[in-house]
């Protein structure tokens, strides 16, 4: 499935207004707010028809929030890479994962990522609103299993570009992949989002539905949490960079179904 979704700005263009969504959908964007770096605050309690919020992060003050770990060592599955603490920081109300050549690893490409173990749950939806700086290294925004892999749902990943995203359920002790792609400019802000129900798992951007995977089969039923990172693949030829870059975070936030929703 493949959709178009926002056009470049020009050169020296500011923000562009944030797409709001459209009546008579009901999935979170965020509230307007001038004060925020993408206009748009985080989505209120109730802001998700059948669930309710239980965690949310406007990414103030100068420290990663409690209940967030901080990414270190090489990513599993790639041992070309590399994760430093100090590519993660919080400042001017955003979480900034930052990937550079970095002189206490001599030299090497090193990135930030952030896990949220604290928070887990089986279903949920999941909102993170951010933006890349440019191409080169891959985010991903995914939920990861508290014990054990597969399963694992990435509903936004790059492979390093910024043209383009592809939403992954991985499933079943064979690894078994189903994969949704979307054109879309991410060097724009987005509000990203992933619904996961026991029948579906519901792939958002920009309160749209972007994707669909409806085989229950593929749907995990285990504790899973949000991680969010940036990560090289530069032993792998893609995803190297050739520039420092960052995954730009302005807030998170989580929700849990009502009871028998």
């Amino acid at each position: 499935m493949a959709t178009v979704i926002g056009l470049a700005l020009p050169a020296g263009a500011g923000p562009r207004p944030p797409r709001l969504v459209r009546p008579g959908t009901h999935f979170p964007v965020g509230t307007p707010d001038r004060h925020e770096p993408s206009l748009l605050a985080p989505p209120g309690a109730a802001a998700l028809q059948g669930y309710h919020r239980i965690y949310v992060s406007d990414f103030s003050g100068s420290a990663l929030p409690a209940g967030w770990e901080v990414f270190t060592g090489n990513p599993s599955g790639d041992p070309g890479g590399q994760w430093g603490a100090s590519h993660v920081t919080v400042g001017g109300g955003m979480l900034d994962l930052s990937t550079w050549r970095d002189p206490a690893y001599g030299n090497e490409w090193v990135a930030g990522g952030v896990s949220q173990p604290a928070v887990s749950q089986v279903y949920g939806a999941y909102f993170v609103r951010s933006r890349m700086t440019g191409p080169g290294p891959t985010q991903v925004e995914m939920l990861w299993p508290t014990v054990g892999w597969p399963p694992e749902i990435d509903f936004s990943e790059t492979y390093g570009g910024v043209g383009s995203s592809m939403a992954t359920d991985h499933f079943a002790s064979a690894n078994l992949q189903i994969h949704r792609t979307i054109r879309i400019d991410m060097e724009q802000w987005h509000t990203w989002g992933v619904i996961w129900s026991p029948s579906r798992i519901t792939y958002t951007v920009d309160g749209r539905i972007w994707g669909v995977v409806s085989q229950s089969s593929a749907v995990p039923s285990q504790p899973m949490s949000l991680h969010l990172q940036q990560q090289t693949w530069c032993n792998a030829n893609f995803a190297c960079p050739t520039s420092a870059q960052s995954t730009l975070v302005d807030w998170v936030a989580e929700y849990a179904p009502n009871t028998g929703s």
